[in-house]
């Protein structure tokens, strides 16, 4: 027979059960604690992630490949694509990074076989923020050659896109036996998106390298009934690369860098020419057009330069090679010493080329002028004025 005492505690326990979902209201799951937005997610060496983070890197593997890589973050996931400049064929990426910011991405050609993998160390410069990866990359696992690594080294270019727009590389190269002579040159396009200003810029630097190349050859060729030089003597050659000094949808600065060697010269010759171009407006940007109408802009960007010019120096010691005067000099507020000027979010890059602050040996000299020193001077509304509040 059943216990009665049994019977009774079983009633009074489901009754309590009942009467305890009763006054909890309707059934409801156990919540799980709310996910940390992405933009929160903090990756040892990778930075913040923010929800498809697309970033763009310009690298090399090897010593010779360089290449242009796109990457979409999702918090650990990556997705994307790669291309060697001297092909152009786009090469698709898969893989991930973890919060010790471990890299691991697999390629895949057109019919999704893997070709390839880069293992490697997504790092962010404390500095600027832009992040650098570095490893190795080999052929997929159990391939023949897969036990083969190569270097290599990418570096994030300051890109910000929307649309589906992307800055890529184009090419020319040029040479001639006879007159002995080589021209290489990479120069950047804007590709995709809406903006009809695009293709103006496209144009502006299209223009910017191909007058080089003709002045280059102009010098070279040897005029009517003259002889080409000799067999076996060392040729002449113009190059020309770029870096992006920043690039969005209202503005786009380019830094070109521009060696060329004539044959018999003492040696080479290497300057800075930039290109900084208002994207809404359509039209290459003058270092007035930063400003406020009337602002006493170059004596303030003179006296940052001098003084930062002058402390570079000293903590070179005997090998800084500048002098005060040749700084001050070169570093006077005058427009010819400010042809060379780019835009950056945290400044104003200025590039003081070879010759012009010290000696050829000294090379070329940087300095960073931030907002914070030209803010009451920056026209608010202009395109930096979004970067000096």
């Amino acid at each position: 027979m059943t216990n009665p005492t049994r019977v009774i505690c079983f009633c009074l326990l489901l009754s309590l059960c009942i009467g305890c979902r009763k006054t909890s209201g309707p059934t409801q799951s156990v919540a799980a604690p709310p996910a940390a937005p992405q933009a929160e997610l903090n990756h040892s060496g990778g930075g913040n992630a923010v929800a498809s983070e697309t970033k763009y890197f310009k690298g090399s593997i090897g010593s010779s490949l360089d290449l242009q890589m796109k990457l979409v973050r999702s918090g650990d996931q990556l997705t994307g694509n790669y291309y060697y400049q001297k092909i152009g064929t786009k090469i698709e990426l898969k893989g991930n990074v973890d919060k010790d910011g471990t890299l691991l991405l697999e390629e895949f050609d057109p019919s999704h076989k893997q070709t390839g993998v880069f293992k490697g160390l997504w790092m962010t410069n404390a500095e600027d923020g832009l992040i650098t990866i570095a490893g190795n990359w080999s052929k997929p696992p159990g391939e023949k050659g897969g036990d083969k690594k190569t270097a290599f080294s990418i570096h994030e270019e300051p890109i910000v896109l929307t649309g589906g727009a992307e800055v890529i590389t184009k090419q020319i190269k040029e040479s001639n036996k006879r007159l002995m002579y080589e021209v290489e040159i990479q120069y950047p396009q804007l590709s995709g998106g809406s903006n009809p200003n695009f293709e103006k810029f496209n144009q502006a630097v299209r223009a910017a390298v191909t007058k080089k190349t003709v002045e280059f050859k102009k010098e070279i060729i040897a005029p009517e009934g003259e002889e080409p030089p000799p067999a076996g003597s060392m040729g002449s050659d113009l190059t020309v690369s770029y870096k992006v000094a920043l690039v969005q949808d209202d503005l786009a600065s380019i830094n070109l860098a521009v060696g060329s060697y004539y044959q018999g010269a003492a040696h080479p010759n290497s300057y800075s020419e930039v290109i900084n171009y208002d994207l809404k407006n359509g039209k290459l940007l003058r270092l007035a057009d930063l400003f406020k109408s009337g602002a006493k802009y170059l004596p303030a960007i003179s006296a940052y330069c001098i003084s930062d010019l002058s402390k570079q120096a000293k903590a070179k010691g005997p090998d800084g090679m500048l002098d005060d005067n040749s700084i001050k000099n070169g570093a006077a507020a005058t427009p010819k010493n400010y042809q060379s000027w780019i835009i950056t979010k945290r400044g104003l890059g200025i590039n003081f080329d070879a010759y012009q602050v010290g000696p050829y040996a000294a090379g070329p000299q940087y300095v960073l002028v931030p907002y914070s020193a030209l803010k009451d001077l920056i026209n608010p509304d202009g395109l930096v004025g979004q970067f000096a509040k």
